[in-house]
């Protein structure tokens, strides 16, 4: 079975974006190897280009399966039930 990709984006002087991490990092243990987690860096230069193509202009972004589902930080249960719903 394939993982489901979610990919936050960040830069380090977010303080939204560690708090969104740290809640993924909280949350994600509980659906076992459901979801695959990878974080970006919006400001490194593939970043930049990444956000650029997918018309990010804020962080945090989530993205799960390369759709924009979060561009701000959701509360633990909107993270919840967007991750049941996969």
């Amino acid at each position: 079975m394939n993982k489901i990709k979610i990919e936050v984006f960040y830069t380090l002087t977010c303080p939204n974006c560690r708090i969104l991490k740290k809640m993924l990092n909280d949350v994600l243990p509980e659906f076992g190897d459901k979801f695959e987690l990878k974080t970006s860096l919006a400001n490194s230069p593939l970043g930049m280009v990444r956000t650029m193509k997918l018309g990010i202009h804020a962080v945090p972004t989530m993205l799960i399966n390369n759709e924009i589902t979060f561009k701000s930080v959701p509360t633990k249960q909107e993270l919840i039930n967007k991750l049941n719903s996969y």
